[in-house]
Formats: structure tokens, sequence, C-alpha cells
């Protein structure tokens, strides 16, 4: 690694090492006077949390190791200026988008860091360059040469170019740079890695990578402070700003929306028949091919389910999926007094994003707002568990927990690749994933989950996957 140059303060004197605080926002009855106080036994400091202590001596509002906590803001470089901020995945949907809006709000961010795959060399250079980020990282080696060039043929003469950081661990580099905000747009279990050096780095952590939750929900669970992650999928940041009307104590249940993808209404016989461009057809959002399929099989609806479960602390049997077609109302909650607040917005992943930043300032005009003036129709309907299996398959995952998760999703993956390639049916998706999971079985209990736990479980079950794979394909020829 090259030397980088001194960190652009977040404030005029910078610390090196983060100053780990958390505050909390104002809440209906608190009182700002009072505090309490938790060693932190990984770094010896103290945080200091204001919780919302309700009335008749009730549990207090979200505990402290509750992963997203609307109600407290984790403040690793407190100080006057625009947050200095790490794109990982720049390159790609969530990336690209965030990088929209700071540019459209350069009092606000300035992005120090950018990390790709190396597929849009092009792209990331040009990137750079706008952004005059201090880091480049690259997961591709081999695309090095072609970054520098790129990057020298966009830099004057004599302007330093930035730092390249290359390979498997680029990312997770960089993630632990200086920086107050760090967002991680990858998509896959690799972003575990990145997700937790942020964490330990001690830099707030705009996740979008939600495999990183999914795969390593304890290890993310034991790292992270109290406000310390701030969720970027539209569902859980909409979630997120629900929240924040009442406390934990008052939760009924989570109710988290589907649109129903390109495939809404249809019968599992329906879908034995589809094809890959039927299922790349997403009827609102835009995105890559492999979440494309993801939000076709619902596989997506249950990882976000999982999701949901490990970053508020609700139990799986209080956590509702329900189809909303026009993709408006994000996710809701139901409090115990039969109230649902529910986070609206047309379509759009910059306001998201935009929370994932700004929090727990909103950013002005970041993401469309509806126009009021114009008749629309809202729909809501139950999800079809028989032709859709996968919510809750992810729901016993989440239960059984250790590798489970793991298990599940890295299995979903290479049968999403085996279906993109013709050599399995469209249901032949989640009979398969349901197959691996069953063999894996009920992890050992008493025992703490590693990284190594974690890439080991992944290894079996993409392996396991693509042998029953190829028996099918075998069997169809």
């Amino acid at each position: 690694m090259s030397d980088s140059p001194a960190p652009r303060g977040h404030g005029p004197e910078a610390p090196s090492a983060p100053r780990r605080q958390a505050r909390a926002l104002a809440a209906p009855g608190a009182d700002p006077s009072t505090s309490s106080t938790r060693a932190d036994a990984r770094h010896g400091e103290s945080t200091h949390l204001t919780p919302y202590d309700p009335p008749s001596g009730r549990t207090t509002g979200l505990p402290t190791r509750t992963l997203a906590d609307p109600h407290l803001v984790y403040d690793p470089l407190p100080g006057d200026g625009p947050k200095d901020v790490v794109i990982l995945g720049s390159t790609g949907s969530i990336g690209t988008q965030a990088i929209d809006l700071v540019l459209r709000n350069p009092d606000r961010f300035r992005v120090t860091g950018l990390s790709a795959n190396g597929g849009r060399v092009a792209l990331l250079a040009e990137q750079a360059h706008r952004l005059q980020a201090r880091t480049v990282a690259v997961a591709r080696e081999d695309v090095v040469p072609q970054l520098r060039e790129a990057l020298s043929g966009l830099y004057g003469t004599g302007e330093p170019l930035p730092e390249i950081l290359a390979g498997p661990d680029a990312a997770t580099q960089l993630a632990a740079s200086d920086a107050h905000t760090v967002l991680n747009g990858i998509t896959g279990s690799i972003g575990l890695a990145p997700t937790l050096a942020a964490l330990e780095a001690g830099r707030t952590l705009a996740l979008a990578n939600k495999e990183s939750l999914i795969v390593g929900g304890p290890l993310v669970k034991a790292l992270a402070e109290p406000g310390q992650i701030i969720p970027v999928d539209s569902e859980h940041a909409a979630l997120f700003q629900a929240l924040a009307s009442g406390t934990r104590a008052d939760v009924r249940k989570l109710v988290v929306t589907a649109s129903g993808g390109p495939f809404r209404g249809r019968t599992k016989a329906d879908l034995a028949r589809v094809s890959v461009e039927d299922a790349l057809a997403h009827p609102t959002w835009a995105m890559g091919p492999v979440i494309t399929i993801n939000s076709a099989t619902l596989v997506n609806k249950g990882l976000e389910v999982i999701e949901a479960h490990l970053l508020y602390d609700i139990p799986f049997d209080r956590i509702e999926v329900v189809v909303h077609p026009q993709s408006y109302v994000h996710s809701m909650v139901e409090f115990t007094d039969g109230s649902t607040i529910a986070q609206a917005t047309p379509p759009d992943m910059r306001g998201p994003i935009a929370i994932g930043l700004g929090w727990p300032e909103r950013v002005p005009d970041a993401a469309p707002a509806f126009d009021w003036s114009k008749a629309s129709t809202w729909e809501f309907f139950p999800l079809d568990n028989d032709a859709f299996p996968s919510v809750n398959l992810a729901r016993h995952v989440g239960q059984l927990a250790g590798t489970a998760p793991a298990v599940f999703n890295a299995a979903n993956e290479e049968c999403v690749e085996a279906f993109r390639a013709g050599a399995l049916p469209f249901n032949g998706i989640m009979e398969t994933v349901t197959r691996v999971v069953d063999e894996h079985g009920t992890p050992s209990k008493g025992t703490s989950l590693t990284v190594a736990d974690v890439l080991e479980a992944e290894t079996w079950a993409r392996t396991r996957a693509r042998e029953l794979t190829a028996q099918t394909a075998e069997a169809r020829a």
C-alpha cells in the first residue's frame, strides 16, 4: 500500500482513530439531561446513551444491542463540514446513485474512497476524477494497468493520481480507511469482510449489502455499536424511519412490502414454464440480474425478513410480508394501539441512500416526491406462499441461525446462475435450495460463529447445489 494523503477532516483536526460516540435523538418524553453509560469492552471507552424511558415501568426503547436504532446516532468523527464518505461498489446501481446524490450535495458529503470489482474500469476512473477521491480500490488485480492508464488520461500533468489498492481484500482495506461513513453497496456475501472492517474501524456503516447480515449476523452484532448501522435497503430504511415514531415496546409487527415481481398472481404450475427473460422483466425496479431474479422468486424478500429480524430484534412471527405492486409504500410498522406508520415515496433508491448517508438529517430533494394532485391507486395483497415458498424457507433458516442463512444464500446464488445458464427451471431454484438447506440440517449449538465457519458452510452449499443442479440438468436432457 502506498502512502496516502492526510485525512481530510470532518472538522479541522480529524483524529486518525475515531471517537466512538452515540447520542440520543429526541423522542417523546425523553429527558436529555439524563444518560446511561456503557463501557466499551473492546476500546476501553464509554458510549453515552439517552434512551426514551416510557411510562408505567414498561421496557425502555430499542435495546442498546439493536443494530439499527433510529433513536440514536453514532458519530465517529463529529465536527463541521462535509462528511467524508467511502463508497464500496461504486460502479453498481447503489454506488452510481450515491455518487449522484453526493455531487448534488457537495456541502454535505465528500467522497474519499471508491471500490469496485473491476468490470467497468473507465467508469471507475471517471468517478474518481470527478469526485477527486484519495483512494481507488479494485478487486481484480489484472485491470490495474488499464485503470492507471484511464486515470492518467483524465488527470492533468503534474496532478497526483489517487492511490490504488488492488486484490480481493482491497475493499476491506478501504472500508477501514479514514472516513465518517462507509456505504457498502457491494452485492453478495463478499461484502461481509468490508462490513466487519468498517465496524471494527469505528465508521458509521450505511448498509446496502444485506448478505453481510444474512451470512454473518452474529459477527456483525458482536462488533456493531448502537446506532452505528444505518440500513439502505428501501424496505429497511422505511422500517427505520417508521420505528422512530415509537419504542420497541410499542411495536406489534413489522410489515415488509414486496412488489410481487414479474410473476405476481401466477400459480406454481404457471411458474414451471417461465423463461430467464421473463424473470428479468421486473415491473418496478431496474437492478442487476441476480437481485432481479431474487425478486422474481421472492428470495430477496426472504432475505429481507432475516435482515429485519437482525436489525430490529423483532421475532420472526411478528414480521409479515405483503404484496404491494405499486412499490410506493416501502414498508410499515404496526403499533400496539392499532396505528400503522407507513413510509412512502415513488420508487427511487436515492431516498434510502440519503437516509444512510445523512441521518439524522434529511437531504432536501434527495428523490422525487408524490404529485398529490394526480389520482393514484395503491393495492395490497397477501403473499402466495405456495407459489413463492422462499419467504417461509428464509424464516426457517433465520430461526435455525448459525451457518444456515449462509447455506441458504450461497445455494441460492448458485441456483440463480444455473437458471440463467438454462440448467435449471425456475421452480427448480427453490426446490434445490430447499434440499441443500435440509441436508445441511440444524447448525450445532453452543459454539460461536466465525468467519471460517461461514466460508466453510458457503463452500459446502455451493458444491452441493452444483451437484444437484447437474443431476437436474442431466435428467432434463
